[in-house]
């Protein structure tokens, strides 16, 4: 389910920073391969032209496109593997961050999450479920902000703390339980990871030109 608190928001920048970084390295080490290829692929093309007879040259220009070939295959290659890597560095990092509560105002984004799902749904009857450790963090005063941000101030929610609710964030349920919006943290990057993973691949999807040396973006 979409929210929008600017803690969220800030999260998902951090992470795409990150990404940013790490696809710098991966080119970096990428160009760097392909130079050292290249080079040992001008060494063999130059001891095939120093062949005089014409299936010397005919032997040397297969091998000039073979070689060819396979520097663009293992820069792929490389550069696919350094990729995967980096994703899931991202998500393990993205996943202990959330866990320890870092980067972001906590409170701020349970309040954000509960108000943007009653903000929207219908009904008038809400539960919010949240760890019993969040009991003293949440306090007394975040129904009244809720509702307030939701714009709903008559309809009636009420809070249960539970003491085997994992994953930090909310949960929330109309009355009878027939609808539910698991907020839990881990549970959103679960949910967000596909898309956020395919958006930091396409950030870093440019593989080095082996003609050129790798210099170019």
């Amino acid at each position: 389910m979409a929210v929008n608190p600017d803690s969220a928001h800030l999260l998902c920048e951090e992470i795409l920073a990150v990404a940013r970084t790490q696809a710098e390295e991966i080119l970096a080490v990428a160009n760097r391969e392909a130079r050292a290829l290249l080079d040992q692929a001008a060494f063999q093309a130059s001891k095939a032209r120093e062949e005089e007879d014409d299936r010397a040259r005919t032997e040397a220009a297969r091998r000039r496109e073979i070689v060819a070939a396979t520097i663009e295959v293992e820069i792929g290659r490389l550069h696919s593997e350094r990729v995967e890597v980096m994703l899931e560095s991202i998500y393990h990092e993205a996943y202990r961050r959330l866990e320890m509560r870092e980067g972001f105002e906590y409170r701020e984004t349970l309040v954000g999450l509960a108000s943007a799902v009653i903000g929207r749904t219908t009904g008038d009857q809400f539960v919010i479920k949240i760890s019993e450790a969040d009991r003293a963090i949440f306090g007394d005063g975040a129904l009244r902000e809720i509702l307030g941000r939701a714009e709903r101030p008559a309809i009636e929610v009420s809070v249960a703390y539970e003491s085997d609710f994992t994953g930090g964030g909310i949960v929330v349920e109309d009355r009878e339980a027939r609808r539910v919006w698991d907020n839990r943290l881990i549970k959103r990057l679960e949910r967000m990871w596909p898309e956020l993973r395919r958006l930091i691949a396409a950030k870093v999807s440019v593989i080095p030109n082996a003609e050129s040396g790798g210099d170019g973006p």
